[in-house]
């Protein structure tokens, strides 16, 4: 029994690694064989993103607690007290299995099973929704992670491609394409991202949940498939280009969100709308324009380059809608001196950041 079954997950292996599906017509995978001197990327070595994203976990946890949470201290940053909510069964077991925000409805009802003032039924559950709001010094900490990664990742990238002729004429990313070998260190940058990229996702149920929540899964999915994929088909000089780019405006906005919750409004406005340039220019001008356009009109297609297309275009999209809220901000909030209402009570709790409700993609 045990043969057959071999011979079938060789023969899906087979078919699912046929140079047709990933390479240009007329593309081989012996064109793309190692010697001593020539390296091309292997599938097999995206397996170090497994331990890569355990690394990066356990290097943020020793980072924001030994780093980020003593500097917001001697910055300032301090969490409001909340009031305590006294323990109730009824009020609890309502609260984690049916719902946060109880309807009219079942105010009443839970006032009775309770024996309290429907009054005080709704201050409780006002009460313990503020208790499960993140705090300040978490933001703060997850804020200054980001931002020390991806201003490290940005200049590294930006080091690590200066040199290079393909990085300043698109046209020459595409020459001789796939025959084109690896250098070391771009493949661990590669590994790098992807490695950080599948963190975010392992730890979007302890991080703070923003607006954009959604959003920011399509973007995690999207991203991850498109560095896995472009790797295997050897795309990396188009990937390396797609991430800098990408790379360009996120460090800024964490810079922005970590200036807010210091309390400089006036300093995290102006860089606040030197994010909005910025990510405008990258994600709707270059990225487009230059970047997916030589993308198309340079690469014949073939099934994996219309995969990436796909993904590439789902990103496109979360640019105009990230950059339609951007533009609202600035307009609303900046320019106007607007502030945004909430609808709780004021003494909830209420230090979001309008730049944090704001996607941050890459």
């Amino acid at each position: 029994l045990s043969v057959p079954t071999t011979l079938t997950r060789m023969g899906l292996s087979e078919r699912f690694w046929n140079h047709e599906y990933w390479l240009p017509a007329g593309a081989t995978w012996e064109d793309m064989k190692e010697s001593a001197d020539t390296q091309y990327p292997q599938p097999q070595d995206l397996l170090l993103c497994i331990p890569g994203a355990l690394l990066l976990i356990f290097v943020r946890y020793l980072f924001e607690r030994t780093v980020a949470l003593p500097l917001g201290r001697r910055l300032g940053v301090s969490d409001k007290q909340r009031p305590k909510v006294q323990a109730n069964a009824v009020l609890e077991g309502f609260y984690i299995l049916l719902g946060r925000t109880p309807k009219k409805e079942d105010l009443i009802s839970l006032a009775k099973q309770s024996d309290l003032p429907v009054k005080k039924v709704e201050t409780w559950f006002r009460h313990r929704r503020a208790q499960d709001r993140p705090r300040l010094m978490q933001k703060f900490c997850e804020a200054s992670w980001r931002f020390m990664f991806y201003f490290t990742s940005f200049f590294s990238g930006l080091a690590l491609l200066y040199d290079k002729p393909w990085f300043w004429d698109h046209t020459v990313c595409w020459l001789k394409f796939p025959q084109q070998p690896l250098p070391p260190a771009l493949g661990w940058f590669y590994l790098l991202e992807l490695s950080f990229y599948c963190s975010l996702v392992a730890t979007l149920p302890f991080d703070v949940k923003r607006k954009d929540f959604k959003e920011q899964i399509i973007h995690h999915i999207a991203t991850i498939t498109l560095i896995l994929v472009s790797y295997c088909a050897n795309m990396i000089r188009f990937g390396m280009i797609v991430m800098l780019v990408h790379d360009a405006s996120d460090y800024i906005l964490e810079l922005a969100k970590m200036l807010h919750y210091l309390k400089w409004q006036q300093v995290c406005e102006v860089v606040f709308i030197v994010f909005a340039v910025v990510f405008i220019i990258s994600r709707l001008v270059i990225f487009p324009l230059i970047v997916y356009y030589y993308f198309v009109t340079k690469l014949q297609l073939f099934p994996v380059s219309c995969l990436i297309n796909a993904f590439l275009v789902i990103l496109q999209l979360l640019h105009i809608f990230w950059s339609y809220l951007i533009i609202q901000m600035i307009f609303s909030v900046i320019l106007r001196g607007e502030k945004k209402q909430d609808a709780r009570s004021d003494t909830e709790e209420s230090d979001r950041s309008e730049a944090e409700d704001l996607a941050r993609n890459k």
